[in-house]
């Protein structure tokens, strides 16, 4: 049976595209049911246009507080009998009830190889500076479920990158972008099969 997949973006929406593709090819046993942004007029909206996938434009500011803001959220991710969020990009910090809601079932992907140059403040372009300052010659991708914290989830899955001595924060993160586009899917077809097990608080692959 087919899962029901949500995917919370905020930006351009490759990672976003990487499932979409995923489900296309049929590696993916899955059903994009919605997107769910907080910004308008971002290039997620257009993937999602495109490829016949609902969305939703839902921002914290056009509710009383951040409580209705993530009641509403559920609300809809039940209404569609969603099995799994997937973050992929989306630049807000989730609500502790809808976090405690969904356990096991939201991953996220992160841009480096956790549990390096994650957390609070650890996002976009700021970790492959915070890399190349490092002076780390490997870093890469990481997708974990997600809990109350920042980037603290079980680890699913990494991939590994190269850091080379010529690179800048815009070309290591291209190529990231590229480990981030393998794993995302993959981990998400594996969930899908039932294949992810969150057992004591360690994702194990069976």
């Amino acid at each position: 049976m087919k899962k029901n997949i949500a995917v919370f973006a905020s930006g351009g929406g490759t990672d976003f595209q990487s499932v979409i593709d995923g489900v296309r090819s049929g590696r993916v046993n899955a059903e994009i049911k919605l997107l769910i942004t907080n910004k308008d007029g971002v290039y997620a909206i257009e993937r999602a246009k495109n490829n016949g996938i609902p969305y939703r434009v839902l921002k914290k500011n056009d509710f009383s507080d951040a409580d209705d803001f993530w009641a509403k959220t559920a609300d809809i991710l039940d209404e569609n009998k969603i099995d799994l969020v997937v973050l992929a990009g989306y630049s807000a910090i989730l609500g502790a009830g809808f976090v405690a809601g969904y356990y096991g079932r939201i991953i996220n992907i992160h841009p480096s190889l956790i549990p390096k140059h994650c957390g609070p403040g650890y996002y976009g372009i700021k970790v492959h500076e915070s890399v190349i300052a490092s002076g780390d010659s490997v870093t890469g991708a990481t997708v974990h479920f997600v809990d109350e914290g920042t980037d603290t989830g079980a680890v699913i899955m990494r991939k590994e990158v190269p850091v080379f001595k010529d690179d800048t924060p815009e070309s290591l993160q291209k190529r990231v972008l590229e480990a981030e586009h393998a794993i995302l899917p993959e981990t998400v077809a594996l969930f899908c099969d039932g294949r992810i097990k969150l057992i004591d608080g360690k994702a194990e692959i069976v």
